[in-house]
């Protein structure tokens, strides 16, 4: 069988493969443009639920105006759930959910911000809020569990670091696992020295009959 070579290949085959790739390119740069304009409108929506958080957290605001937090957010994340700003307006309405001390909303509402790929600090703040809801139920080993994901992958030097291991002992100690409460002052004061709050922390431990 004789190898076909490309003058060997018709004009009107030709042509049929740059028009494939012309609407290959021009569908490709299509749907650029048309996610470009979406997140244009995503961020100007998001600046509009920022404009309806900033008067709902002056100190005069009314009742209404706090509730109306979370439905701005709840209508953004309708509305752009693809949006890179829908993680934060995912922790924002955890956050708002909290304030209201609706804790099962709340903790969805983070756990929406986690599935959106929360990195960071953002990550930090919604895996801690979860373990807030679960203290505030009183469901101390819950939230032992969910301060231990919010510390995952943390390092001593990083800004959460010291509140989230008290916050960890302080559950652990309700919980009645005082064992693990002691072992996590223990490496508080071991990790972070020089620590502002080491002097609470030995308090804590003396009160657990462990030494410093």
């Amino acid at each position: 069988m004789r190898r076909v070579s490309w003058p060997d290949i018709s004009w009107r085959t030709a042509a049929w493969i740059a028009t494939g790739l012309a609407v290959v390119v021009a569908a490709g740069a299509g749907l650029w443009l048309w996610s470009t304009l979406q997140e244009r409108r995503a961020l100007e929506a998001y600046a509009e639920v920022m404009t309806v958080m900033t008067t709902a957290r002056a100190p005069d605001a009314p009742p209404a105006a706090r509730a109306a937090v979370a439905g701005a957010l709840e209508g953004f994340l309708a509305r752009y759930p693809g949006s890179r700003r829908a993680g934060q307006a995912a922790c924002e309405l955890g956050n708002a959910r909290s304030d209201a001390r609706q804790w099962e909303a709340a903790r969805g509402a983070y756990r929406i911000a986690l599935a959106k790929g929360a990195q960071g600090t953002l990550r930090t703040l919604a895996q801690a809020g979860i373990a807030y809801t679960w203290e505030a139920e009183r469901n101390f080993t819950r939230a032992g569990e969910a301060y231990r994901a919010a510390l995952a992958g943390l390092k001593p030097s990083d800004f959460y670091y010291e509140q989230l291991l008290i916050d960890l002992g302080r559950s652990q100690e309700m919980a009645g696992q005082k064992d693990r409460a002691i072992a996590t002052y223990q490496r508080l004061l071991k990790e972070r020295p020089g620590s502002p709050r080491a002097g609470d922390v030995r308090g804590r431990l003396a009160t657990l009959g462990a030494a410093s």
